[in-house]
């Protein structure tokens, strides 16, 4: 049990007498040169946390104590790490580290090899498709409908890159059931130009397949044939896997869960087809170099790791309840959402791996939004609010266009880099002010990761090191990560009030009949 392990009371005695960034004897240049991580061209700076080398040392006890690091080579090996001991679950692996594992020649187990074969095979297939594609030369556009981690991955990672997209060559999305969305986005499509990719693993998918209809509806209302125009992704001999509706089907496995999804074809089709097979590629390099660097044993060289563990710390011994992250990069707009699923989805959970339930704080709430324009919201609180708010802070050294202007000497891309600098400093050193209300309390912890440039390889790392964060803190906390029933229930009860409204005489959930009742006569 996480709180019955050694190094959790010294923690907690280390939290009794916390750090203070204030003191500017503990907050230094040397501080700020010497706490700094880095792999895959990403340095993550942590001095503005309120920790020690002593406390990181403990924490990697912590994360040695609930087998963190084996526990993530279990999961990248693929045994079947998605249970709940002594209870139905999911019962299976969790490998969308293979989707990825397409450069090494060694493998680390069956399991692991064997599906890194058949991403390979996706991967072969997407190659020809982009090329069918290109010397088609027919299609402008492309509509990805789905839901949850197949729309928000995608979307943030499509978003994040539209600097390097194929020009002439838009993707769009539609998540959402409501119906205005779905017309919305449709509304100035040449459908004769556009690509339909449907995402659904089972194919059965409720939302997504009303989405399917209405979608295929517009088309075939303009005369159009869906077989030629629609893509599936979805599990292999699914209702979807159907060749006689779909003109390709590219297949996603129970292995990987869908918010975990985007390094396969379920990212992998929008990417390719916006910014060119190559990008797909280096996306898949960045990520999987992550996925080795979170294999090392020492914590300081274990990015993701590092960070899982600070985040731990903050939840569980400074009792920090949220966690903001904000990208100082307007490309990543979609990023921090999908990190919302990604970590309460996975986190968000208050039974353990034994199906006890823990006497201790999971997963925090994710929020934020990108840069400057959040200075100008939220940031109020973030500074003297009585809610103190953990903050990483997201950055990078150079534009992606290099159309930066110079103004007064500095360039656009170095006064936003300052705004975060600044705002780091600004959390952790606070202000003293004769006026209490120009008063900033500080000592407020925030983490800076920062690369050089926000491309493709990046992107992929970027993913992966989050990915990996919320696994070990899952891991360390004994949950499953990798299911989510929490999901479930709504689905569940969606469907039986949808049977409620088809025949209300015969409904047997009285709950969802009340609250109908209240909209019959509008």
């Amino acid at each position: 049990m996480f709180d019955k392990n050694p190094s959790y009371t010294k923690l907690q005695r280390f939290a009794e007498k916390q750090l203070d960034l204030t003191d500017e004897t503990i907050f230094t240049e040397k501080r700020i040169h010497d706490m700094c991580s880095e792999a895959c061209g990403i340095k993550m700076i942590y001095a503005a946390q309120r920790i020690e080398s002593d406390i990181i040392d403990i924490l990697s006890d912590l994360a040695g104590e609930g087998d963190a690091l084996k526990k993530m080579r279990s999961m990248q090996e693929g045994e079947v790490i998605n249970t709940i001991e002594g209870f139905d679950s999911e019962d299976r692996a969790v490998l969308h580290t293979a989707m990825r594992d397409i450069f090494d020649d060694k493998k680390s187990s069956k399991s692991a090899k064997d599906a890194a074969i058949l991403a390979e095979e996706e991967h072969a297939k997407l190659k020809d498709f982009l090329d069918d594609l290109d010397a088609e030369d027919a299609f402008t556009d492309m509509l990805l409908v789905g839901i949850g981690g197949s729309d928000l991955g995608p979307r943030a990672l499509y978003m994040a890159l539209q600097a390097y997209k194929t020009p002439a060559r838009n993707v769009h999305f539609i998540a959402n059931v409501d119906p205005d969305d779905a017309s919305a986005v449709m509304k100035n499509l040449d459908l004769t130009k556009t690509l339909v990719v449907i995402v659904s693993k089972s194919g059965t998918t409720l939302e997504t397949l009303t989405n399917e209809t209405f979608v295929a509806k517009k088309f075939a209302d303009a005369g159009l044939d869906t077989k030629k125009h629609f893509v599936a992704v979805t599990a292999k001999g699914s209702p979807m896997d159907d060749p006689e509706k779909y003109r390709k089907a590219f297949y996603m496995w129970d292995y990987v869960g869908g918010r975990y999804s985007v390094t396969s074809m379920v990212g992998n089709v929008i990417l390719g087809f916006a910014l060119g097979y190559d990008a797909v590629i280096d996306i898949m390099r960045g990520a999987h170099d992550m996925d080795k660097n979170a294999l090392e044993s020492d914590i300081r060289k274990n990015l993701p790791l590092l960070l899982a563990m600070i985040g731990i710390w903050n939840r569980n011994f400074l009792r920090h309840e949220t966690l903001a992250i904000i990208p100082y990069s307007q490309a990543l707009v979609r990023f921090t959402a999908h990190l919302q699923q990604c970590d309460m989805e996975s986190n968000g959970k208050r039974v353990d791996k034994n199906g006890d339930t823990v006497p201790y704080e999971t997963g925090p709430i994710i929020w934020g939004e990108p840069g400057t324009n959040a200075q100008h919201s939220f940031y109020q609180l973030l500074h003297q609010g009585t809610t103190v708010v953990p903050v990483e802070l997201i950055g990078f050294k150079e534009s992606q266009y290099g159309e930066d202007i110079d103004v007064e000497g500095t360039t656009s891309q170095q006064k936003l880099l300052a705004n975060m600098f600044a705002q780091s400093i600004a959390f952790a050193t606070g202000q003293e002010d004769e006026n209490p209300n120009k008063t900033f309390e500080g000592n407020r912890p925030n983490t800076i990761i920062i690369a050089k440039k926000l491309d493709a390889y990046t992107m992929g790392a970027l993913l992966a090191l989050y990915e990996h964060k919320i696994a070990f803190q899952g891991f360390v906390w004994n949950i499953n990560s990798f299911d989510q029933e929490g999901v479930q229930l709504g689905k569940r009860l969606a469907n039986t009030i949808l049977d409620t409204i088809k025949t209300p005489e015969k409904t047997s959930y009285p709950h969802g009949k009340a609250l109908l009742d209240h909209i019959a006569e509008m």
